[in-house]
């Protein structure tokens, strides 16, 4: 399975499984309603200084999976295994924030850490 960064999609790995994840605007609502920011704004600034928590994180990659297509819910994502751990899963909701929020000529060059 590929992943088109020009579309806004990142690769996650959940448990040996590549999946796509996308912040799609029902992501995005869905990820505004769920982190308790004033703005989503806030919350990408959050990502940027480093001050996010394992929460903002696990909303991040719940939204994108959902805006990818992935069925499951936010259970079965803190169950599993994220690639990377922590870290490799914090890389991705940043690279997701990074081009959900990228200009389109910006979109393949944002933070390229992780399964990209």
């Amino acid at each position: 399975m590929s992943v088109n960064p020009w579309a806004g999609e990142v690769a996650v790995v959940i448990d040996g499984q590549r999946l796509r994840a996308k912040l799609t605007l029902g992501a995005l609502a869905e990820l505004e309603a769920a982190v308790g920011a004033g703005s989503l704004i806030e919350l990408v600034e959050r990502f940027e200084a480093g001050r996010f928590s394992a929460r903002d994180v696990l909303a991040v990659l719940l939204a994108g999976l959902r805006g990818g297509g992935w069925a499951g819910s936010a259970a079965d994502l803190a169950r599993a295994e994220v690639a990377g751990g922590p870290v490799g899963a914090a890389q991705v909701a940043a690279q997701l924030l990074a081009r959900a929020f990228a200009m389109p000529e910006e979109a393949g060059c944002g933070a390229s850490t992780g399964p990209g």
